[in-house]
């Protein structure tokens, strides 16, 4: 038996140690590394869904041109060939790199050193611009460095975790478990969750504080205020800090009626912070995703710096990133603002380190092109030549549409990428394929600062290669042999060991020189450790003894004026909210292809409040049109008073290849904040109106189909393919509609009800069904777990029924993906075995045992099923 391979999870970036076993037919068996200090063999859903999306589907394996397969050889010196013509007739500022934070951080800093030292130009960003810029811009205001202070013990060792922003039992599930046991032992801290959502987060809190949104930066000013009268700011401390009155000044200042919230409220909230010493405030994209997300950072940095309470156990305030390796990419230099090693491009000095240590005859000489900035000069043609790497631009950027035009529209166009049809992909000029997870060699640095390998468990597929070896490639090609001459990723990884010993030489909080000799041996070797790890400092926390990395030693605090989102426009009335779901992640090419991750949530989804709702004209189950300045969208109406009025959510992973139609970010505009380039992705001025659909239907199929109709979104199942439909227009003929749709032959079997206008019709092959169709005029009701287990199963009789007989209960939608558990199998628990804690429903049917993502849920329908006893 080979045993198993010790790498790391690709998602989030808590950094989850995972053990991968080949299981000798050419998969994996995922689980959790109990060795790993971050998850301590803990997994989410997705992680341990792993192995269901290693199928070859839809994999690029070959590099192409212009649409043909082409070999290696040509595709690269095509590259290099138009990029060098590019440089010499427009200048290095006339080409682009747009990466990733799931690139490894060696592919990150090949492209830096590419990009920054050799083109001399900065103008190389990354998809990480979207999630945490403002964090970034926020630690280098207040500590002179973009250093994360504590650690993930923290939040165990805390009195008080403040979360902000932060649906963390869905987004950072391991982190959640992790807060949730420390509570369970009796121990734990109180939790306060400031959110506008009632998300699934808010089943631990011991406070919701159900802020109006945007207005983190005003709360977190009046506690700054609460503390200075309260006399709790740390005057030993504060000789460590500057900016202290100006920033109490702006807090004094500020109005605390722009949160919403009551007195009350904010009262219990302030005495429970400014009364607990060990407070840990965590947050992520409700903070960063703003146009004033830089400020709100800054606003909670200034009540920890007040109070001396950073980087000591248990205090500090704590960004949590949502990529694998955007912290990788933000030590590397891969924002376009940023320097190798977290030094600084705006210092020459710096500047002139870097480029004396790679040898290169020219470095950039500023910053460059931040995300959305990048885009308009495609747009405008400034920008001419552009490579994107591990990232889908042209669904994840705002205003999608008008950045999708911009690539189409670029003079040429470079896309490395694991999957041969995406909506980026589709613009490409040259196609190169990339390794995915399984297959790829390296590190990934999590959000507290602890680095990882991610080791090769997997063959490569067809002709891909390692993202840091294609760019070598090229750069190679473009006339640096020498500086680009690796063999390995070990190679790659010393190096930049190497200069982060210079970095820290200069001042940098970032050095890890520790590991600049390593061997191949040693870097197959490689423990998880925490950075620094140098002959200065070895991991731990940063700040606790008072010195930043500012010119004076002293940290910073920024005086803050609130800033409400920008107005509503009449014709635009809806501010909306957009971010992630349980068991999808970004826009899905890995998780789509696992039918367990699809259960949950199959389809793009409008949460409105049932007063929005009511006054729209819109049920549950509808379909809702959204429009914006900049595009459109159609998404199915869930109702629910979780979100406030005014303030509907939808989620961001659907694209072009699973719900056209669901593209959510082609109606956030090109809001950015002003410092970190972040763009403000939850506050999207839109219209809603009821799509005025004519039917709506239900298909499935054992093969992959596209469907041609105005609303469909597909998702995977254990035997093929299912979609949900609606159209404007009924077809002329159902079975030869559905014929065409699915590829199929032969007459199906047809039952049709034309006074309730509904038509169901089956495909059957070898007397097995193959494919199904079922329309109605309003949104179809049927058993689809029932009627998606009989795909693939002998022809039945009562097949288009679609609901299980009374002898096969229906399981309803699934709630626990890690066990395939549905509502209605809970519920039914609850009500004829008298559960009444989560804990005996995982027991009973083990459902929330395992990751416990979908604890919350289960949690509902105990409280639920006891008031209906009542």
């Amino acid at each position: 038996m080979i045993g198993p391979v010790r790498t790391t999870c690709p998602y989030c970036g808590v950094g989850c140690g995972v053990l991968a076993r080949p299981d000798g037919a050419g998969g994996l068996e995922i689980s959790g590394d109990p060795g790993h200090p971050a998850n301590r063999g803990r997994l989410c859903v997705k992680g341990a869904a792993l192995a269901e999306t290693l199928r070859p589907d839809g994999r690029l394996l070959t590099p192409r041109i212009h649409g043909r397969v082409a070999d290696w050889d040509s595709a690269l010196d095509l590259v290099a060939r138009r990029f060098r013509e590019t440089i010499a007739e427009h200048g290095p500022d006339s080409v682009g790199f747009y990466v990733s934070g799931q690139l490894l951080t060696e592919d990150y800093y090949v492209a830096n050193k590419l990009m920054k030292g050799f083109i001399g130009s900065a103008n190389i960003d990354t998809n990480s611009r979207l999630c945490m810029a403002s964090s970034v811009a926020g630690h280098r205001r207040a500590f002179g460095s973009d250093t994360v202070p504590g650690l993930y013990e923290d939040f165990e060792e805390a009195e008080l975790v403040v979360l902000v922003g932060s649906n963390l039992a869905w987004c950072h599930p391991v982190l959640y478990q992790r807060l949730a046991a420390a509570r369970e032992k009796g121990q734990g801290p109180r939790v306060v969750v400031i959110d506008p959502r009632r998300t699934a987060t808010c089943d631990l809190a011991d406070l919701h504080l159900k802020i109006k949104p945007g207005a983190d930066a005003a709360l977190f000013n009046a506690l700054l205020a609460r503390i200075d009268r309260q006399g709790a700011v740390d005057r030993d401390f504060l000789a460590h800090v500057s900016g202290i009155e100006e920033a109490i000044r702006a807090a004094h200042a500020s109005d605390p009626a722009m949160t919403g919230l009551s007195l009350k409220d904010m009262s219990r909230f302030f005495d429970m912070w400014a009364g607990t010493e060990k407070v840990v405030t965590v947050y992520s994209q409700g903070i960063n995703q703003s146009d004033s997300g830089t400020d709100k950072v800054n606003a909670i940095i200034n009540c920890h710096l007040a109070t001396g309470r950073i980087g000591r156990p248990g205090m500090g305030p704590f960004s949590v990133t949502g990529q694998p390796n955007a912290m990788g990419g933000r030590e590397v230099g891969g924002l376009a603002n940023m320097l190798a090693c977290h030094l600084d491009i705006e210092n020459k000095a710096h500047r002139d380190a870097v480029q004396d240590f790679w040898q290169s005859p020219r470095v950039a000489p500023g910053p460059g092109l931040k995300a959305v900035e990048m885009f308009r000069a495609v747009e405008e043609g400034r920008i001419k030549a552009l490579w994107i790497i591990c990232t889908n631009p042209a669904v994840t950027m705002p205003e999608a549409d008008r950045v999708a035009r911009a690539i189409e529209g670029c003079d040429f166009v470079v896309v490395s990428d694991m999957m041969e049809q995406t909506d980026t992909t589709r613009l490409a000029h040259v196609l190169l394929p990339a390794t995915g997870w399984g297959e790829k060699d390296g590190t990934v640095t999590n959000s507290e600062r602890r680095i990882s390998r991610q080791r090769r468990s997997l063959p490569r597929r067809g002709e891909a290669r390692d993202d840091w070896r294609i760019l070598a490639d090229v750069g190679r090609r473009m006339g640096w042999e020498s500086a680009f001459g690796w063999n390995s990723a070990a190679e790659v990884f010393a190096e930049y060991a190497a200069l982060s010993g210079l970095a820290g030489e200069l001042g940098s909080d970032f050095d890890i020189s520790a590991h600049a000799g390593i061997t191949p041996a040693e870097y197959d070797a490689l423990e998880p450790f925490l950075w620094p790890q140098s002959a200065r400092k070895q991991g731990g926390r940063f700040f606790g003894d008072g010195r930043f990395h500012t010119p004076d030693g002293k940290a910073r605090m920024v005086p803050v004026t609130p800033r409400a989102p920008q107005p509503l426009a009449p014709a635009y009335p809806f501010r909306l909210n957009t971010g992630r779901v349980r068991d999808h992640w970004h826009t899905m090419t890995r998780t789509a292809l696992s039918p367990r991750l699809s259960r949950h949530l199959a389809e793009p989804y409008l949460e409105l409040h049932p007063q929005d709702a009511a006054e729209l004209g819109l049920q549950p189950a509808d379909l809702a049109e959204l429009c914006s300045p900049h595009g459109r969208a159609i998404l199915r109406v869930l109702v629910s008073d979780r979100v406030a009025r005014g303030h509907p959510f939808a989620p961001m992973h659907w694209t072009g290849e699973t719900a056209p139609s669901g593209r959510i970010d082609a109606l956030v505009p090109w809001l950015t904040d002003p410092l970190s380039g972040q763009p403000a992705s939850k506050s999207a001025p839109v219209a809603i109106r009821p799509f005025a659909a004519s039917w709506f239907g239900f298909a499935m199929a054992a093969r992959p189909f596209r469907p041609d109709c105005a609303y469909w979104a597909r998702a995977s199942l254990p035997g093929g393919v299912q979609a949900e439909l609606a159209g404007v227009e009924k077809p002329a003929d159902w079975g030869e509609w559905a014929a065409t749709m699915f590829g199929l032959a032969g007459e199906p079997l047809v039952v049709s009800d034309r006074a309730r206008g509904m038509q169901r019709l089956a495909f059957v092959e070898g007397g097995r069904l193959v494919a199904a169709l079922f329309t109605a005029p309003e949104p179809v009701a049927l058993s689809r777990s029932h009627v998606a287990g009989l795909l693939g199963a002998e022809s039945d009789p009562g097949l288009l029924a679609g609901r299980a007989g009374a002898d096969q209960p229906d399981d309803g939608a699934t709630v626990c993906a890690c066990f395939g558990v549905g509502v209605n199998r809970i519920a039914r628990a609850i009500a004829e075995q008298g559960l009444v804690t989560v804990e005996q429903v995982g027991a009973a049917l083990q459902a929330g045992s395992n990751c416990g993502s979908c604890r919350p849920e289960i949690r509902a329908l105990i409280e639920r099923s006891l008031a209906e006893a009542v």
